[in-house]
């Protein structure tokens, strides 16, 4: 508890707004999709909520992330706008992608938010050249990639850990190492007890293995890489150990080979009350606090899916815009 001590309550209050946003909206999110309500297909971040957490709440605003295809929690650590995003959720006009693009591929520029991206692995060339954009622009800016350990058997991440290594980019690797592959569990897919041995072994980028359910060891450990890329040192390589609770995507039928004993441990080990115990435990906060912000959480979230309700359909015309540049 001593590490929780040292960052001010102000910051510790907002490290569990952030995660409970992320929660309440995936949650809500899950039900919408349920219902019929949001078309295509939904990835839940929930169980996983403490990394983006923990990792954005140390970037600037003019600091860059790419996400994947289970981003809701990037966008919302990283200060995206609830309304925009459930509208794009929600296939609506008034969304992120004016309702094109759907929950894979919400993006922000302004906010630093550079997309998301539904191939595997497909996010981290779209880093490296952000990470070289920023240090040809000069300044101490970063750029931080959100992958999950399934990326790291592709041939993307392999050439951008090595044009990263050799050029010293300020680039984070936040691998989000949640155990699977959809079904596939990393023991079987890879032969190494973490995947950041294949940054820290192959290309010299020095790794750190974390407890991606801590919010503050997530926060501190990312402070500290931080630091070290905006002095130009070069890259990072942060494997965050967590676990979703959902199937690989909300689908009716989807097959989850998990075992439950597995999945019942993982959420016993909640990031959400994990970090609520220590707040009040440590009379950080009361019960009666951590309860108004959740009716401010849920008040927000319940406007969200309001707008995106009443935000009207894209058109068949629409389809003509945005598809080429002028």
């Amino acid at each position: 508890m001593k590490s929780q001590m040292k960052i001010e309550m102000e910051k510790l209050v907002h490290l569990y707004q952030v995660m409970l946003t992320i929660r309440r909206f995936e949650e809500r999110v899950i039900i919408d999709y349920q219902s019929g309500a949001i078309p295509g297909i939904v990835h839940s971040y929930i169980g996983q909520e403490a990394v983006a957490t923990g990792v954005c709440t140390n970037l600037r605003l003019d600091d860059r992330i790419i996400s994947n295809h289970r981003g809701h929690g990037h966008c919302i650590a990283k200060g995206a706008d609830l309304n925009r995003m459930m509208a794009e959720i929600y296939g609506r006009k008034t969304g992120y992608c004016k309702g094109k693009g759907g929950s894979m591929h919400i993006a922000d520029f302004g906010i630093g938010m550079l997309g998301a991206n539904g191939i595997v692995a497909g996010g981290l060339p779209i880093a490296g050249g952000a990470a070289l954009a920023a240090q040809l622009e000069g300044g101490d800016k970063v750029v931080v990639v959100f992958f999950g350990e399934g990326a790291t058997n592709e041939g993307e991440f392999h050439e951008v850990l090595n044009l990263a290594s050799i050029w010293k980019l300020p680039l984070v690797f936040a691998c989000e190492n949640n155990l699977y592959s959809v079904n596939t569990p990393v023991q079987y897919a890879t032969g190494l007890e973490h995947v950041s041995e294949r940054a820290t072994g192959g290309y010299g980028i020095p790794g750190v293995v974390v407890d991606g359910n801590d919010v503050v060891a997530v926060y501190e450990t990312t402070k500290k890489a931080l630091a070290s890329v905006r002095a130009g040192e070069g890259p990072v390589f942060l494997e965050f150990i967590t676990y979703r609770w959902r199937g690989h995507y909300e689908a009716p039928g989807m097959p989850d080979l998990r075992p439950v004993e597995e999945l019942e441990s993982w959420k016993r080990k909640c990031p959400v009350a994990g970090f609520e115990r220590v707040l009040l435990e440590n009379d950080i906060m009361s019960k009666q606090a951590l309860e108004e912000i959740n009716v401010q959480v849920m008040q927000q979230i319940g406007d969200a899916v309001s707008y995106a309700i009443a935000s009207p359909f894209p058109t068949p015309e629409d389809a003509l815009e945005d598809v080429f540049s002028s």
